[in-house]
């Protein structure tokens, strides 16, 4: 899919706010979010069910990877989980205009961060950013030009916004592959 079209089909599909209650003021059903309210709920949500899937993984497996059929180079478990951080980080920055707080190391995140706790604190600690630039964006700048995080180029904070959900995801699936290829059901697709 076009990253454009990705970016708008995102945006629509967090924009619809959840249904109001027979109760709820009419005044406050008809209030439209904000471009930064669609924007969080997308990203809370993603968190909801990114963290929880790093955190299933026993840390004896966190350097999982599977090794039989088309698998030969693919990142481990820990590599996803601080790849995405890593992006995280570099997305939020973008839309900021900041340098990344951290180091984001190199495609697989920074190697220096060995254990499950390192990896995992590294990950809450990009979302934490990733909400505070989220929070930035408003109706008036959400598509102005800014300068691309890769270095190269020029996007929008909508753009980052969206990247930094569908990114995520992408390496979410394969997460869950991960966790259930070593016996452990993701935690968002366990029953209550």
């Amino acid at each position: 899919m076009h990253p454009t079209r990705m970016a708008l089909a995102l945006l629509l599909v967090g924009s619809f706010a959840p249904a109001q209650t027979p109760a709820a003021p009419k005044a406050a059903a008809d209030k439209a979010p904000t471009t930064s309210q669609v924007l969080e709920r997308q990203l809370a949500g993603l968190e909801r069910e990114f963290v929880p899937a790093a955190e299933a993984m026993p840390e004896a497996a966190f350097d999982f990877a599977p090794t039989t059929g088309e698998f030969k180079g693919v990142k481990t478990f820990a590599q996803q989980v601080r790849h995405v951080a890593s992006a995280n980080f570099m997305f939020a920055a973008g839309i900021l205009g900041e340098k990344p707080p951290v180091d984001l190391g190199g495609e697989n995140g920074p190697e220096a961060l060995k254990t499950k706790a390192e990896v995992i604190k590294y990950l809450k600690d990009s979302f934490t950013f990733a909400h505070r630039a989220f929070g930035g964006i408003t109706d008036a700048n959400a598509t102005a030009s800014i300068p691309a995080p890769w270095g190269k180029g020029s996007t929008t904070r909508l753009y980052l916004a969206s990247l930094t959900v569908a990114h995520a995801f992408d390496h979410y699936g394969q997460m869950a592959v991960y966790l259930r290829m070593n016996g452990i059901i993701p935690p968002a697709s366990r029953k209550p």
